[in-house]
């Protein structure tokens, strides 16, 4: 299963570059990767064309990257291009980069509950979170997907294909959108 980890946006709520905000000492987007790493032999953060900095810190802790040309316009370009940049996958585990709270063990069981034809994603308090998991059979509409609204239409054109674990892992639908006080 191929993590992909979603990096290109612009964090335009938080003011800066979240990506690079601390969180346990380490910037946002490493933090993520290397959660997602420690659940999945496989891992592609996909970064704007410009995030030189960014993919060499990643790519200093062994995460691989690719840079998304068309980033700008939106996370459905993004996440098409990470897909479309690891084509060979039998399926793909999704994640967010401001979401640093999510735990290996939760991203792993996402991985795991993916089958043949579905999609597996996390919910906490009956809310459903991030990462997202979804089978091969989804390359068509996930490397096509275009704008601002990611995988959400292939979820719910796919409803009765969803595949929901539950977990006590909050971190599930914690993002940061804004900076957080000291």
């Amino acid at each position: 299963m191929q993590g992909l980890l979603l990096a290109a946006g612009q964090s335009l709520r938080f003011g800066a570059d979240k990506r690079l905000a601390l969180v346990d000492g380490r910037p946002m987007a490493l933090a993520c990767a290397l959660a997602m790493r420690a659940a999945l032999d496989d891992v592609l953060v996909v970064l704007r064309a410009q995030d030189a900095a960014l993919a060499r810190e990643l790519a200093r802790h062994g995460i691989a990257v690719t840079h998304c040309p068309d980033a700008a316009l939106g996370m459905g370009n993004s996440l098409a291009h990470g897909v479309r940049e690891t084509a060979q996958a039998r399926g793909w585990v999704i994640g967010l980069a401001d979401m640093p709270r999510v735990q290996p063990a939760t991203i792993r069981a996402v991985a795991d509950a993916v089958v043949d034809g579905g999609i597996a994603m996390p919910v906490f308090a009956g809310r459903r979170g991030h990462p997202v998991g979804f089978s091969r059979a989804y390359f068509s509409a996930l490397s096509a997907l275009r704008g601002d609204a990611g995988a959400r239409a292939v979820v719910q054109a796919h409803a009765a294909r969803v595949c929901e674990l539950p977990t006590a892992d909050s971190g599930v639908l914690f993002d940061i959108d804004a900076p957080q006080p000291p």
